[in-house]
């Protein structure tokens, strides 16, 4: 009989949303080792909808929450929206529809296709930050940010289309040129709202160590906040006639001890001396160069691979420690946003600055003992120093002291710790986020909104074209921008600059705890009830920039002494991505999939060219014709059978293609569970002596399947439990009934699993209410352990035989079984047995000359 999860699937959801199954409530006796927050990461609703690797991670939160509540735990388990973001504002640009008209038509079809699947989430919590009442309090928290001296104007560059005349977001940058237009990209610098997330560097270093994360993500963000130990030298800008002017170039440098080695300097194109340090003669060279630079990204440039660039700016320095002159460049492989946007080359020992330098005709001096002649290449390993003077004969932990004792003594230097980590440059000239909450007028500088004054709401608008100038479109809207002053009541301009879709997503999780609160952003007593976050599921992709974010917002919020918590995160899987096949040629390009034929099993060729094409594992993509719409599948197989095969592919955090054929395999085992609910049920009792063989035995496997289905559960090994109940299954489909206490058992367990079948299954046992709050089923282990099993004879330690007997055998009986054995006759003939050793339960050993 058919399974019929057509009927079945949507009566659930509505039961389950009528009756608010999984409403999360702050209940005052549950200690707080019995509750858990269990988090998703917030999903931005694009306009394609769910695609079938985006239930992957919510299917295995959502078994995992289930099994909690089964457990007696008291679980929240919420879901929102990231809805601020570029796509809804391009199609705006394009079409002239309001962007939330967008976002709210897209997270309707969103949470149509999550329900379907029959999650359950709390959605009386959902929170989208698009809304008046979330930003509200995106806007509270960049306030707390601006009053505590973390966020600040600077001038920085954007990503500018001339074409457009607008800023790009980085991923409307393709391969250099804009991706509406086509136009060559190039920089512009503009005023730009930065928050300080370097003053938290330490902090967001040192906390990493108590976070159950994967080390790989832990590495990530270490790698990504870069801390490192060095000096800043200051190298004084020598005249035309070589002599030493009040200006300093500094650099940041972790070897001071190879100064004597530093035969050049280079500043990055953006430097702020650039011009100064320019002489008439190099005005025109330099300014091509500056301008030439502008138009890469800063993966172009600092690529390793590619040929070094430069300009002399016609301006000298003097070494600090050797009074050389040496000259100074411009060279793009410098980046304005590492150190000091300056370096000292020490070409010797930097294959970098080798390669420069050989380019350039720059002196190389070795200062390292080397084992390579420098002059043909870089000695990148460290050595004795050489060359330098008070240094010579000292190793590199001794010369770097020595250094830095020399360059305090004489003041030219310091001692200092860099990070990779740059301020996060907040602002975006955009009209869809939020407005960032100053004003600013003439007499008292930049003012922020009131409190009681939020949400600062975005206005209506006739267009969101660009401005022109690089400002966001809320420039152009006089009656919105021009205001007065909340301190002085004099006339004033808002800030037009909006939030980047970053700012929403740092604080979700919270809001979720609390998210009809008009007063607080949270309460405080529902925070200290909830936080932190048990376990976050999302993926690799947000490994540094989301979670370094939302870790410096909780900090701050932390500081403020509003979240108890120094974390948010404790726990933290990234689930694997879910790939396609997809068809290759010889020279690796990809081809859709609607252009391959199937000329004999597992052949394929190209329909046009009949070229031989190679099956490989792809992501997902439009233009592969290789995306698999879960709505399509669940019409056709069941959203029990996608969420359950969406786990049986393999372990959560591996990736995997996804193969429609084992989706079928999944289909017909519900089928099967269904059909088996159909056979007589018996009032044995599992617990006592059973004479029935076939159901002694079949006790035996409920007992193993509730051992593994629950450990595997707990540690988030679905795929191994679904194994565990397909042998469970196929036993039981071989016995006229099954004991009722036993069916009762294994349907508690599946439901996790398959949520619509559990409950149509625990319906059909005779219970009226729903099982989500059920206990979940336990067993004795005596039930677990084989009666019998095979014992491994081994003569001088290889495998020669192998008996049968039973699992408690002793070791005298163990012994005398396997010197019966066919092997060990046929081994042991003409040789002289020196040692038995026989290991209970396991194996006998038997040495032999």
């Amino acid at each position: 009989m058919s399974y019929p999860f057509e009927t079945i699937e949507p009566k659930w959801q509505k039961y389950w949303e009528e009756h608010k199954t999984f409403k999360a409530v702050e209940k005052s006796d549950v200690p707080k080792e019995k509750r858990r927050y269990i988090l998703d990461m917030f999903p931005y609703p694009s306009g394609a909808g769910l695609h079938v690797g985006h239930p992957e991670g919510y299917t295995a939160t959502d078994i995992y929450s289930r099994y909690l509540r089964m457990n007696g735990y008291n679980v929240l388990h919420p879901m929102g929206y990231d809805a601020f973001g570029l796509p809804a504002e391009n199609f705006a640009i394009k079409t002239g529809t309001h962007p939330a008209t967008t976002t709210f038509q897209n997270i309707e079809h969103f949470t149509q296709q999550i329900k379907a699947l029959g999650f359950s989430y709390d959605w009386d919590r959902c929170a989208i930050t698009c809304t008046p009442e979330y930003y509200k309090w995106t806007q509270w928290i960049f306030l707390q940010l601006y009053k505590k001296g973390l966020a600040y104007e600077a001038e920085t560059p954007i990503n500018w289309c001339p074409s457009c005349l607008t800023g790009l977001a980085n991923e409307e940058v393709k391969e250099g040129h804009c991706e509406r237009c086509g136009a060559q990209v190039t920089h512009k610098t503009i005023r730009q709202w930065i928050l300080k997330i370097t003053a938290y560097a330490d902090r967001l270093l040192e906390d990493l160590d108590g976070l159950d994360w994967p080390e790989s993500v832990k590495s990530m963000q270490r790698n990504w906040i870069g801390r490192s130990e060095g000096a800043e030298v200051n190298f004084t800008i020598a005249d035309k006639d070589g002599k030493a002017t009040e200006n300093k170039l500094t650099v940041y440098t972790t070897r001071c001890d190879t100064l004597f080695g530093a035969t050049y300097m280079v500043v990055s194109p953006e430097h702020e001396l650039v011009e100064k340090l320019t002489t008439p003669e190099q005005k025109d060279a330099v300014k091509a160069y500056v301008e030439a630079a502008a138009k890469k990204s800063d993966l172009e440039r600092t690529d390793l691979a590619k040929t070094k660039t430069g300009v002399f700016s016609g301006s000298y320095a003097i070494n600090p420690v050797n009074g050389k002159l040496i000259p100074i460049w411009i060279a793009d492989y410098v980046l304005i946003s590492y150190g000091t946007g300056a370096i000292m080359a020490v070409p010797a020992h930097d294959t970098r600055d080798w390669e420069f330098a050989k380019k350039f005709n720059l002196p190389i001096i070795e200062v390292l003992k080397s084992e390579v002649d420098v002059q043909t290449q870089a000695w990148t390993e460290d050595g004795v120093h050489v060359n330098s003077d008070f240094l010579n004969g000292l190793n590199k932990k001794d010369a770097i002291n020595k250094m830095l004792e020399y360059l305090a003594e004489k003041g030219i230097g310091k001692k200092a710790v860099n990070y990779k980590l740059r301020d996060w440059v907040f602002s975006r000239q955009r009209y869809w986020g939020e407005p960032i909450p100053l004003v600013h007028c003439k007499k008292c500088g930049t003012v922020p909104v009131p409190e009681n004054e939020l949400p600062l709401e975005l206005p209506k608008v006739k267009t969101y074209q660009p401005t022109g100038t690089g400002e966001s479109p809320l420039a152009g809207i006089d009656e919105w921008v021009n205001c007065k002053c909340p301190k002085c009541g004099g006339e004033a301009r808002r800030e037009t600059n909006t939030m980047p879709q970053w700012a929403g997503s740092c604080w979700y999780y919270l809001r979720y705890i609390d998210p009809k609160n008009a007063d607080k952003f949270v309460a405080p007593e529902k925070e200290n009830y909830w936080m932190p976050v048990d376990l976050y599921v999302g993926g690799a992709e947000h490994a540094v920039l989301h979670l370094l974010y939302a870790r410096f917002w909780h900090k701050v919020l932390y500081d403020l002494g509003v979240v108890s918590t120094k974390e948010p995160f404790q726990r933290l899987i990234n689930q694997g991505m879910i790939t396609s096949f997809a068809y290759q040629r010889s020279n690796k390009a990809l081809v859709p999939i609607d252009q391959v034929e199937e000329v004999s099993p597992g052949v394929y060729e190209d329909k046009d060219t009949h070229e031989k094409l190679e099956r490989v594992v792809a992501k997902m993509s439009k233009s592969l014709k290789n995306v698999v719409n879960p709505d399509e599948m669940i019409k056709s197989y069941g959203a029990d059978s996608v969420r359950m095969y969406e786990m049986f592919m393999g372990p959560l955090t591996v990736s995997k293609p996804w193969n429609t054929q084992g989706l079928i395999g999944v289909n017909r085992f519900l089928e099967k569970v269904w059909n088996i609910a159909e056979k007589p049920l018996s009032n044995i009792d599992i617990k006592g002596k059973i004479e029935d063989k076939a159901i002694a035995s079949l006790r035996k496997t409920y007992a193993k399947t509730v051992k593994k289905v629950t450990d595997d559960t707990s540690t988030l090994s679905f795929n191994t439990a679904i194994s565990q109940m397909m042998i469970f299954i196929n036993e039981a489909g071989k016995c006229p009934s099954i004991p009722k206490e036993m069916w009762e058992g294994f349907v508690l367990m599946l439901a996790p699993y398959a949520p619509h079948l559990g409950e149509e299954l625990w319906q059909k046992l005779g219970h009226n209410e729903t099982l989500t709050y059920e206990k979940w089923p336990t067993f004795s282990e005596e039930y677990c352990k084989d009666d019998t099993k095979e014992f491994p004879v081994m003569i001088n330690g290889k495998l020669r035989d192998k008996f049968e007997a039973a699992a408690d055998i002793d070791a005298e009986t163990m012994k005398n079984m396997a010197l019966e054995t066919a092997g060990a006759k046929k081994f042991l003939e003409g040789k002289t047995i020196t040692k038995i050793i026989p290991v209970p339960g396991k194996l006998v050993n038997i040495v032999a000359k």
